[in-house]
């Protein structure tokens, strides 16, 4: 699949480990890393909702239309698709789930 970033910082993130480190901490960096990954060699929106370790659903009330996809404890990586055939994959956000 291909994967888009919504803003470079989320980008640069991906690229280099410490902008990563830097933004949310060693564990959900290399999460965050890992998980877009296996965004990128899975053949398509199907198969990557089937890998249980992702825990990829799909979001409502405000976040209608994205999905989350779970880093470590509250952490989750907020994602859209697009595409003809669901092949685009847009990283909108790295979320702390029920903020505090």
């Amino acid at each position: 699949m291909q994967v888009t970033f919504r803003n470079r910082k989320l980008e640069k993130c991906f690229e280099k480990h410490k902008h990563a480190i830097r933004a949310w901490g060693d564990a959900v960096a290399r999460k965050y890393v890992e998980r877009i990954n296996l965004i990128q060699v899975a053949a398509d929106f199907d198969e990557l909702c089937r890998l249980p370790a992702l825990r990829c659903h799909l979001l409502k009330g405000d976040r209608k239309g994205q999905y989350g996809i779970s880093l470590t404890g509250f952490w989750r990586l907020i994602i859209t698709v697009h595409g003809e055939h669901l092949e685009i994959v847009c990283v909108e956000e790295v979320s702390k789930h029920y903020d505090d």
